[in-house]
């Protein structure tokens, strides 16, 4: 399918019972292509008021799909993982067009966000409960999961696809019904999956996507109502204490998963060639756009020219370019206003002492192009250090002992994931114990899998997506008691 058939596929108003509409003030946006700057698209721009029909939608429906049997339940899923894998090349290509990350990702990302939707048609149909004698025998205790009720999904730019399916597989393999704000820079992903959903046996209201530029209006409309009884956000820590202390107003349930500056520890036993292997995954993947991107790489004194040597070889041979052409290994940072931030914390880092290897720059021309980056010698006071980079910047920092280096990867307020390279088992097993994160890769620089709980610790959030866990967030523990048989 060519670009202009593709576009045309997609919806483009709001996604509501079912069909794409226009939003009640008839307002729209633009969509553009950042490896251009163009406009691809205009899409339909959401208001309070048709937030306010979303939901309406979403509770006349909820008692009816919560009652659909999980194997139902199950077949939807599992039609719509088949749906997204045989149009695997058109959701690509629209992720390439809106986001900007190369096609080899971008067909990464529809594997590995399909994934969930299969993961999640399996687990539709294992929630579990139990039953117990009473000690005291004075009855039976029944316990039984229930769905929480209708949710909100607040999607980032960064995955548009997969971090839809990330949310909306365990709200409708638990019997949740789903609202989905997708993030303004790349709503059309998200709007091209609601349709597939309603092709593959959804019933209308279940799903319901508004792309708006009015986030805050729109996102309040939704939790100020006591019938909306979850959130579940990724995206900045600082947004998500916003809508914390808004769910606490409904006590709604959340899942937050938030901010990241992920250690990257090299020891000096490690496989250098497969550590660098790993650090350009770690970092580099999607651009270096990713909260599980290796924000600080920590590498042992004796061994780091050697590996700041063989790193900066492979990001100088990085070919930046528009994502869909095959030259292309890196695309473009999503937006002028993200590339500035970063270009911020480089000039910040370089004005600090910081040498630059390979990089540094601004790419001159149309789109937001931003150079491969590597930086060494950071000084302690460089924003760098402690602030999520969000883009192709390798940070890399010496240390002497393992202790130096896990207080060095410990030392942020963050807690999202690390990643760490030895080929010593006993400082493997010790190391990963030590490092305050939710996920740990060991001698691995992509860890994230869908049947793996994804979350984090401290400021990077609250509860855990995927896996056997990732149901549970969308499900209430009731217990009944039973008089004695």
């Amino acid at each position: 399918m060519n670009v202009t058939d593709l576009l045309n596929s997609v919806p483009t108003g709001l996604w509501q019972g079912g069909r794409s509409a226009p939003s009640e003030s008839g307002r729209t946006f633009e969509v553009l292509n950042p490896a251009t700057g163009r406009v691809l698209t205009s899409v339909a721009n959401a208001t309070p008021a048709d937030a306010r029909a979303a939901l309406d939608a979403a509770c006349s429906v909820a008692d009816e799909w919560a009652a659909t049997p999980p194997r139902r339940r199950a077949e939807i899923l599992r039609a719509a993982f088949d749906a997204v894998t045989a149009r695997a090349e058109d959701f690509a290509l629209l992720m390439t067009l809106e986001m900007g990350k190369v096609l080899p990702e971008s067909r990464g990302e529809v594997a590995y966000g399909a994934e969930f939707l299969r993961w999640f048609s399996e687990e539709a149909v294992r929630i579990g409960g139990r039953t117990a004698t009473a000690p005291a025998g004075t009855g039976e205790i029944a316990v039984v999961k229930e769905p929480v009720g209708p949710c909100l999904a607040i999607t980032p730019w960064n995955f548009p696809l997969a971090m839809g399916t990330r949310k909306i597989g365990p709200a409708l393999a638990a019997g949740c019904t789903m609202i989905v704000k997708p993030a303004e820079d790349t709503p059309l992903t998200m709007l091209l999956l609601a349709r597939v959903f309603t092709e593959a046996g959804l019933p209308p209201g279940v799903l319901s996507v508004l792309p708006t530029l009015d986030a805050p209006a729109v996102v309040a409309e939704l939790m100020n109502d006591s019938r909306l009884r979850k959130v579940s956000f990724t995206g900045s820590t600082a947004v998500g204490k916003k809508l914390l202390a808004q769910a606490s107003e409904n006590v709604l349930r959340t899942s937050m998963e938030l901010g990241g500056s992920a250690p990257f520890l090299v020891f000096d036993d490690a496989d250098l060639d497969r550590a660098v292997d790993g650090a350009m995954l770690a970092k580099m993947r999607n651009g270096g756009e990713a909260c599980t991107a290796a924000n600080r790489i920590l590498v042992q004194n004796g061994i780091r020219e050697a590996f700041t040597a063989a790193l900066t070889e492979r990001v100088a041979a990085m070919e930046v370019g528009p994502g869909w052409e095959d030259s292309s290994t890196i695309g473009p940072i999503i937006t002028e206003k993200q590339r500035s931030s970063i270009a911020a914390l480089v000039d910040d880092a370089v004005a600090a002492g910081a040498i630059v290897r390979t990089g540094g720059g601004k790419v001159d021309g149309a789109g937001f192009f931003f150079e491969p980056t590597v930086l060494e010698a950071i000084p302690d006071g460089a924003r760098i250090r402690r602030e999520e980079i969000f883009g192709p910047v390798a940070a890399i920092v010496g240390f002497d002992t393992e202790d130096e280096g896990v207080a060095l990867a410990n030392d942020t307020e963050y807690g999202l994931a690390a990643y760490f390279f030895t080929e010593n088992i006993g400082r493997a097993q010790r190391v990963a114990r030590r490092l305050q994160a939710g996920m740990v890769g060991v001698n691995r620089g992509v860890i994230s899998d869908p049947a793996a709980p994804f979350g984090g610790i401290k400021q990077s959030g609250l509860g855990s997506e995927g896996g056997s866990e990732g149901i549970a967030e969308y499900l209430n523990t009731k217990y009944i008691a039973l008089p004695p048989a």
